[in-house]
């Protein structure tokens, strides 16, 4: 059994962890050792591995402490400049850890940077996606170093994944981004719904995620840059942007960066 633990960090970052029920973890994405420290500390779990998705301090703040502290390994993107890593990894390679036993297949998914990867492993009893700042909960993150082309093209590579795969991205933006889409599609039920219950699940203080691939898929104006409703909207606040798939993605992002 492979359990999840989003660990709130800074303002609205997660890190997770990924445990077995034997007490062996994975900490993915430490932007600060300190909470990881004190969740280790409270659950009695042994930390041993860390995952990194992506170079941006908000991620990889803790893994010098966590690295020197338990002397685990660092698995991160190769294109990418993270401390401490000791396994710098590719499209397509493969990550397999023995405690938690779990086998990963790595996504290059640049984009919002250029060297972004992701973790996908159906080791579990579902499928489970880390995917850090790339897909978010309705949302997708913003095109610090890739272009609209490369961030579509990883969010295509991400939607093919299987329908219950749990989604494990960086942040708790999920009322913001469900507000967008809102905008975006304002007679879309799906998305009136699923606005209500996040706003109801942060009311009570609980984390939004993960989100199901899924729902992503019907509620995510960014997966859904082929949809009539998505395109039209965006035409009509930018006249020509439906004029391919990429043109109406660059649109919708442009429209969420002023939002």
């Amino acid at each position: 059994m492979l359990n999840l633990h989003p660990v709130p960090a800074f303002n609205d970052n997660y890190i997770w962890i990924l445990s077995d029920d034997d007490g062996h973890c994975l900490v993915v994405d430490p932007g600060d050792a300190t909470p990881v420290f004190d969740h280790l500390r409270e659950t009695g779990l042994e930390p041993r591995g860390i995952l990194v998705t992506h170079h941006h301090p908000d991620h990889v703040g803790g893994v010098s402490r966590l690295h020197e502290h338990f002397g685990m390994p660092v698995y991160g993107p190769a294109g990418e400049t993270v401390p401490c890593i000791t396994d710098p990894l590719e499209d397509g390679d493969a990550v397999e850890t023995e405690a938690p036993a779990a086998r990963f297949q790595v996504l290059h998914i640049p984009g919002h940077t250029l060297g972004h990867i992701a973790f996908f492993t159906d080791s579990g009893e579902r499928p489970v996606l880390f995917c850090g700042d790339t897909l978010f909960a309705a949302g997708c993150g913003k095109l610090f170093e890739g272009t609209p082309e490369q961030m579509l093209a990883s969010l295509d590579k991400l939607a093919k994944l299987p329908d219950d795969t749990l989604v494990c991205c960086g942040h708790e933006y999920t009322v913001n981004n469900l507000k967008f889409a809102s905008t975006v599609t304002p007679d879309n039920e799906e998305v009136r719904a699923r606005l209500l219950r996040a706003r109801a699940t942060r009311s009570a203080d609980r984390p939004t995620l993960p989100a199901t691939l899924a729902a992503e898929r019907t509620t995510n104006p960014f997966l859904r840059a082929d949809e009539a409703e998505v395109r039209q909207a965006v035409a009509a606040r930018e006249p020509g942007s439906d004029r391919d798939r990429v043109a109406t993605f660059a649109a919708l992002r442009r429209w969420k960066d002023s939002f």
